[in-house]
């Protein structure tokens, strides 16, 4: 899965888990690093790793806001959602074309509800 994921993402020119913070910060613009950490279940420092790398690359800034330092997508991090979008498709068709479309559709819904669970722990 983790190579599917890799071979999919490609196009983004990032790896899968910088492409879910991206991912994250689409759904809710503008989170602090606890908040992205809780989301994605990483530790702050790799948080702080996976921003200062997308930072680099022109994805997202950061803006400090009181004791806060929220992250924000710059015009080429929206810009890139509709490739991710894309990638998303290209990896559910792929794990579907060896699983079954049916058995593909019960594996992405298993997935996004365990990441719900888990964000609620």
């Amino acid at each position: 899965m983790t190579r599917m994921a890799e071979e999919a993402f490609a196009a983004t020119g990032l790896s899968p888990a910088y492409v879910l913070l991206l991912m994250a910060l689409h759904e809710k613009n503008g989170m602090n690093q606890k908040e992205l950490g809780e989301v994605l279940h990483l530790k702050p420092s790799t948080i702080t790793r996976f921003i200062e790398k997308l930072q680099a690359q022109g994805f997202v800034y950061t803006r400090q806001e009181g004791r806060w330092s929220r992250t924000y997508l710059t015009d080429k991090g929206m810009a890139i959602q509709p490739v991710i979008q894309e990638c998303w498709c290209t990896l559910h068709d792929r794990y579907a074309a060896v699983l079954g479309r049916e058995e593909g559709d019960a594996l992405t819904r298993r997935m996004y509800e365990a990441s719900r669970l888990l964000e609620r722990a």
